[in-house]
């Protein structure tokens, strides 16, 4: 039997403006406690790309900074599944998922304004976050495994994603 795993706590602030919502943390972000720390998920590279006016050591800097950073910007995160049964990190092997409560969380978040889905798998449950009365938005999985998509192309989507959504403001 393949032992039940729980997700990680949603990272957002009172004036959250965007909840960026994953399937469900992977191997390395749940040993780590910390969202997308796979060395090569391409979330945080794409964030910094969109921002550049991060500082250099972002990459470096401490999850907590990050974590901070990514707050100020309006952006939270959270996963559509609280718990799951999953061998290794990919989507296709989750089984027996629960989801997370988004309409609690939702009505602590006074500001927010829309979600975005990263990835299919989170997509998927798209009428649970439409159910919120946001727009909702799909974004190309960050995952290393969605290796059809070269960062280029994803960061052209995330980027448009989030200019739609009046975040980039501060994009040179």
């Amino acid at each position: 039997m393949t032992a039940r795993l729980t997700g990680l706590a949603p990272l957002v602030a009172p004036h959250t403006r965007v909840l960026i919502l994953g399937s469900f943390p992977g191997a390395a972000s749940l040993a780590a406690q910390q969202y997308y720390s796979h060395p090569r998920n391409q979330f945080w590279p794409l964030l910094q790309a969109i921002w550049p006016d991060s500082p250099d050591e972002y990459c470096s800097s401490s999850y907590e900074y990050r974590s901070n950073w990514l707050l100020k910007k309006g952006l939270g995160l959270w996963d559509v599944y609280a718990s799951c049964e999953r061998v290794g990190s990919l989507d296709a092997a989750i089984r027996q998922p629960q989801r997370n409560d988004l309409a609690g969380l939702r009505a602590q978040l006074p500001q927010l304004q829309a979600i975005a889905h990263n990835g299919g798998e989170s997509f998927r449950h798209r009428r649970h976050t439409e159910a919120l009365g946001l727009p909702v938005y799909r974004l190309p999985s960050s995952s290393p495994a969605n290796a059809s998509w070269r960062f280029e192309r994803k960061l052209a989507a995330w980027r448009e994603v989030l200019e739609q959504l009046g975040l980039l403001d501060s994009a040179r």
